[in-house]
């Protein structure tokens, strides 16, 4: 294949990082790389994790292993929010797709090469909370070991839903709708 030099600026939206990142795995031509994240919740310095995980993995295995790592419930929507390096965010990543593809279409080399080097795991869409992806390096594959892989654990997960719940206080004394049909029944 020969391949087309391009201007190293802005490139369809890739940032120059990025565009060096796939003329690297272009010329190595690397398969299942391993790619280190490290996670972190936004306001919470007690919770950390890096994970080593393929690069061709898909999102909604990455939800999957997040989802089990976490001990999150299996029936909530999540959504995935790319994010290039300067916080701006690029795409969306659903169970359908919103637009940028869906979760099961979509690996973590795809959003490598679009420049997508923040990855925002947001497990509650009420209250916005999210569990922030963001790529540190290539990691070096380990024959004995299998991935995705948990390599550092700090803290405890976060609660799937958000603490902060509603304070309803006390409820008023109201009289029982079997008490007010028990007395109807008597008056008759």
């Amino acid at each position: 294949h020969s391949y087309q030099r391009v201007k190293v600026t802005k490139i369809c939206g890739l940032c120059k990082k990025s565009y060096l990142w796939l003329l690297y795995r272009i010329s190595k031509k690397l398969e299942n790389m391993l790619l280190k994240y490290k996670a972190t919740v936004p306001g919470n310095k007690a919770f950390l994790r890096e994970y080593e995980i393929r690069s061709e993995m898909k999102l909604y295995k990455l939800h999957e292993f997040l989802r089990f790592d976490l001990g999150f419930a299996p029936d909530q929507m999540v959504v995935f929010e790319a994010l290039d390096q300067d916080g701006v965010l690029c795409s969306e990543y659903g169970l359908f797709d919103m637009g940028d593809g869906s979760m099961d279409s979509v690996s973590l080399e795809k959003t490598l090469e679009r420049g997508e080097t923040v990855l925002n795991y947001v497990f509650d869409l009420n209250s916005g909370r999210y569990l922030q992806l963001t790529y540190l390096s290539e990691a070096e594959e380990l024959p004995w070991a299998s991935y995705p892989r948990t390599v550092l654990e700090k803290g405890v997960a976060p609660s799937q839903f958000a603490a902060d719940e509603e304070d309803f206080g006390d409820f008023p004394e109201t009289e029982s709708v079997f008490e007010s049909d028990a007395a109807a029944a008597e008056e008759d």
